[in-house]
């Protein structure tokens, strides 16, 4: 091995090739588990006003950080939503909601659609004072589940639109959650409910490597990677950015780990539409808003299936589109295939409704 390959390997073993890069961001609002964050220069900020660009504003999944949306800026290819919108002279917003312990096993889904990011959509408006009092919602995996229940349960918010990616909306399409369905559908979901409350949740470490098991080959491979790119900075650096995501993963508070399996799995409500939480009834098939589905089939965490359920979901949406970009789960999101395909078809979507707008 060269002497230049093995000071390439010293960088990778001290996690030291990807930079730890930040697009710049002003915090708006800054509010227990829900911190709301703008991106971008005041110039740009100034430009999407003149210019009437209606903003976006990004909901993260409940196990993952806020920063999926900003993994690498200035990086190539292109890893960082943000980055993208930012380009398009679309000035995003991010709702972080935090870290998770055990003092919030309380938190259920109804804290998040009916309290977290309503306010943040609402201080989106009041920061944003453009020509625009309406804001396009964009999420990846769950964080589109909690965006679809936002725009169910307040017909009144200013939503424009809701755009997911790998989200899924039939729990009986990921496997194996159907036998769990049989297996614990007649207990209503004990005793798991009970060994979830004894946890709190999903702790962060369990959520890690649930999240490494499914992408078992690309761990196994990483060794081989490694020796096989000591000449290419950039495949290592990308790698870094997804190791270091993976690092990140909070948990799920205790009752938001119940409610996925009790309303999603085990009384299979999300598939149907019409979930029961304690206090609400969220409908989903009563959505107007336009809404912009992506899924693939090599998504081993939201498989296409679960994914392009909402096709026949969202029957009071003003438009349904469904748009299919082969990758990973991450991939959707981010990185090469994302810049080429997820983000444009995007951008597209949210052209046609400014050109309904004029």
């Amino acid at each position: 091995m060269l002497q230049s390959d093995l000071a390439t390997l010293a960088r990778v073993l001290r996690d030291d090739i990807a930079p730890h890069a930040a697009t710049e961001s002003v915090v708006v609002s800054d509010r227990p588990h829900a911190r709301l964050v703008r991106y971008g220069s005041p110039d740009q900020l100034d430009l999407a006003r003149e210019t009437g660009a209606v903003p976006v504003l990004l909901v993260p999944p409940l196990a993952v950080t806020a920063r999926c949306y900003d993994l690498a800026p200035g990086a190539a290819p292109r890893n960082s939503v943000v980055e993208f919108l930012l380009s398009t002279g679309t000035v995003p917003y991010v709702v972080d909601f935090g870290e998770v312990g055990r003092a919030d096993r309380h938190l259920g889904f109804e804290d998040y659609f009916d309290s977290f990011v309503p306010r943040a959509i609402r201080e989106v408006v009041e920061d944003f004072r453009g020509r625009s009092d309406a804001v396009d919602l964009m999420a990846w995996s769950l964080g589109g589940t909690v965006s679809l229940m936002t725009a169910a349960n307040d017909k009144q918010l200013p939503i424009r639109s809701v755009i997911t990616v790998g989200t899924p909306l039939n729990y009986m399409k990921l496997p194996p959650y159907p036998l769990v369905h049989r297996v614990l559908g007649p207990t209503d979901g004990r005793p798991a409910t009970y060994a979830l409350r004894a946890l709190a949740g999903i702790p962060a470490p369990i959520v890690r490597t649930v999240y490494r098991g499914f992408a078992w080959q690309r761990e196994i491979k990483k060794p081989w990677y490694i020796l096989s790119n000591l000449d290419d900075p950039e495949a290592l650096a990308r790698m870094q950015v997804i190791d270091r995501f993976q690092r990140s993963l909070p948990g799920y508070p205790g009752k938001v780990a119940e409610q996925m399996l009790v309303n999603f799995i085990v009384r299979d409500e999300l598939r149907r539409g019409t979930l029961e939480f304690e206090n609400h009834t969220v409908d989903l098939t009563s959505i107007t808003a336009p809404i912009f589905m992506v899924g693939s089939h090599r998504d081993a965490i939201a498989t296409h299936a679960a994914v392009q359920h909402g096709q026949n979901l969202f029957t009071s949406s003003a438009h349904v589109e469904f748009h299919t970009v082969e990758t990973s789960h991450l991939g959707l999101l981010s990185g090469a295939v994302a810049e080429r395909s997820t983000w444009p078809a995007i951008a597209a979507f949210r052209d046609r409704l400014d050109a309904e707008r004029l």
